[in-house]
């Protein structure tokens, strides 16, 4: 994954809850002094907080207690508490709520400025001369600009978060949040929302090549404080860190008495100096952007990635696919497996109609029902049992994705490339891993598969997952190259997530065709929703598969912010799956088309469980005749807006 932008809109980049330029009156070295604690600027101090810094772990940063005049931040929180609106954001990335009515201090009429006097001299105090000098004693970052000002206001609230990343965008110097949590009740470490720091680890090749990357664990927390500022220098592939989930309390009355648990904060960044500046240098802000670039990109860091992929490439000397048809010996094999609704010609058919309509299709109890009890009783077991007890060297164990700047979840891989095992050796195997190794990777699946989609498979690779509360997600990707099939097996048998919660039974072929015409005439006014009301956050505990169409304009925004805007035509989601039970989608995926898996809160009532698949198919013959070139798939980003849905899939759409 290249260079994450995600932080762009979450700090203000797209125009909004961003404090930026300077007023046009500067404050005095002895004005600006006054705005902070009485003996900030002693000598002694400033030595001090210099040398806890260079002694820092595990990347350099500072914490300073009672930054601020405290009359004067009181009056900053009562300003923004009354005058500022917030609106919440969401990305792969983040959950926030952010300002909306400050995309320029110094451009508000006399007015607005009138209400918000503390945070306009707050603003212009961080970015003095005076305490830029000091910041930039402690960090040894050179001198930092006092034109360019970039700051912004967010708050967490339960369930928000901000995953892994390093700042560097742009110009960005050193990087500060100053704590705007409530005066009168102290923040307790257990609410979450600390700022967490990730130590990193250098891999060097067989030529010496070196690449570092951030450890899957962070090692330095940082809870919130009133009035504490935590800052650091901004170092390409070095200063990865997270904000963590505020908590949500067990009852509404808690909440309420210990105030929401409303983590408030101005997180912002000061900059390398600007043209007429002291200490600015001619295309050093190109040259550092540059160096940025390229220290990220030192070494080979997708050779560090793991899980690597473990494509299996299939014998090209199988039937042509008109000739494909399941044979009795298949249809026995698959029983084991699948509901014997799925292998009727009438529903196999209906199947492959939704899917080449839509490119997408949702198929609800695919497991026979025997097979899909071992499943369930199988994680359930492991749900009780502690998910960070894990062997990472064993056949068949279960692993951490990483590293952190891109995904953390559990994963387990096929244990062999050859599925053909004995009946005494499957007897053996636990259900997942019979999946892995057995079902899924079988000439008879992939040759259901082709039936069903109309496409010839040539490769495939398969995946359990594990997105684990309050730790796991899988951040935005793009698939480069032909389109392929992709399929997720929802195995989550937790309730809660947005998805259909029936009864654990297998569905008939009437109810699979039923369902399949219902959603369709359903998908217009599904699509037509206006998003004018938040969820309650209790509702969206994340978790969620998300497709989305890729945007090659957008320079400086986030391609994966979802769930911000009110007018369902903006929304360039394409697909989405929430953790479900028993349930398979199947998408075709096209070249560029995003994909995540969205962090599961701690709220969740248990783990996302899934299988997922990719499955490489073969070119369509551009030679063929009109009248199969009309019928012919439809690769996922040209695809209509149905494809929200699926099939059958639910109602309530997370992406609405």
């Amino acid at each position: 994954m290249g260079k994450r932008k995600a932080e762009t809109h979450l700090n203000g980049h797209n125009g909004r809850g961003i404090l930026k330029k300077r007023a046009k009156t500067a404050l005095s070295d002895e004005e600006a002094q006054k705005c902070f604690r009485g003996g900030l600027f002693d000598p002694k101090v400033l030595k001090e907080y210099t040398k806890s810094y260079a002694e820092s772990e595990p990347y350099k940063h500072s914490v300073i207690h009672a930054l601020v005049n405290d009359t004067l931040l009181r009056s900053v929180r009562d300003e923004i508490k009354e005058n500022v609106h917030f609106t919440p954001k969401e990305t792969d990335i983040y959950k926030i709520h952010q300002s909306g009515d400050l995309a320029n201090l110094d451009g508000l009429d006399d007015a607005a400025l009138e209400k918000l006097p503390s945070l306009l001299k707050l603003r212009d105090a961080l970015y003095s001369e005076s305490f830029r000098q000091y910041v930039a004693t402690v960090t040894g970052s050179g001198d930092l600009s006092g034109r360019k000002t970039d700051m912004a206001i967010n708050v967490y609230t339960p369930g928000c978060h901000l995953l892994c990343h390093d700042d560097v965008i742009g110009s960005r110097r050193v990087s500060y949040i100053l704590y705007l949590t409530d005066p009168d009740i102290p923040w307790k470490e257990e609410w979450g929302g600390a700022l967490r720091l990730y130590p990193t680890r250098t891999y060097k090749d067989h030529n010496g090549e070196k690449t570092v990357t951030p450890s899957p664990d962070f090692t330095k927390v940082i809870p919130p404080a009133w009035n504490q500022l935590s800052f650091f220098a901004v170092q390409p592939g070095e200063s990865f860190h997270d904000v963590e989930e505020v908590y949500h309390a067990r009852t509404k009355e808690q909440l309420q008495k210990e105030g929401g648990r409303i983590r408030m904060a101005i997180s912002g960044w000061y900059h390398i100096p600007q043209i007429g500046e002291p200490g600015y240098i001619k295309g050093a802000e190109e040259k550092w952007g540059h160096n940025s670039s390229l220290m990220q990109l030192q070494g080979n860091p997708d050779k560090y990635d793991f899980p690597q992929q473990q494509s299996i490439t299939v014998d090209a000397k199988s039937r042509p696919l008109e000739e494909k048809e399941l044979e009795e010996t298949d249809f026995d094999f698959l029983l084991k497996y699948m509901a014997p609704t799925y292998l009727t010609p009438d529903t196999l058919e209906q199947v492959s109609e939704s899917f080449l309509e839509l490119s997408s299709v949702t198929l609800d109890g695919l497991l026979s029902a025997k097979f899909a009890e071992r499943v369930k009783n199988y994680i359930q077991s492991q749900e009780v049992s502690p998910s960070s007890a894990i062997a990472t060297g064993s056949k068949g164990s279960w692993s951490i994705a990483k590293p952190p700047h891109k995904q953390r979840f559990l994963y387990q891989q096929p244990t062999s490339a050859a599925p053909d095992k004995t009946k005494e050796s499957i007897a053996h195997l636990d259900p997942i891993t019979e999946l892995l190794d057995v079902f899924l990777p079988s000439r008879q699946f992939r040759q259901w598969l082709e039936i069903a989609t109309e496409c010839e498979v040539e490769n495939f690779d398969i995946l359990a997952r594990r997105f684990r509360r309050g730790q796991d997600y899988a951040l935005a990707t793009s698939h480069e190259g032909q389109p392929r099939l992709e399929i997720s097996l929802g195995l989550t048998p937790t309730p809660g997530w947005g998805a259909d919660e029936e009864e654990d039974v297998e569905p008939t072929e009437k109810e699979v065709i039923k369902e399949n015409n219902k959603k369709a005439n359903d998908r217009k006014k599904v699509n037509g929703k206006e998003n004018i009301e938040v969820e309650p956050e209790e509702d969206d505990v994340g978790g969620h598969e998300v497709y989305m169409a890729g945007d090659d304009d957008e320079a400086i925004g986030d391609a994966a912010v979802y769930k911000a805007s009110s007018d369902a035509d903006d929304d360039n989601v394409l697909f989405t799956m929430p953790p479900s039970w028993n349930k398979m989608s199947i998408v075709l995926r096209d070249s560029g088309v995003l994909k995540f898996v969205k962090y599961v809160s701690k709220n969740a009532k248990g783990d996302r469980w899934d299988i997922s698949g990719a499955f490489g198919v073969k070119e369509t013959d551009d030679n063929e005749g009109e009248e199969q070139e009309e019928s012919q798939e439809i690769s996922l980003e040209d695809s209509e807006e149905e494809v929200f849905n699926g099939f059958p899939d639910s109602e309530d759409s997370d992406s609405d």
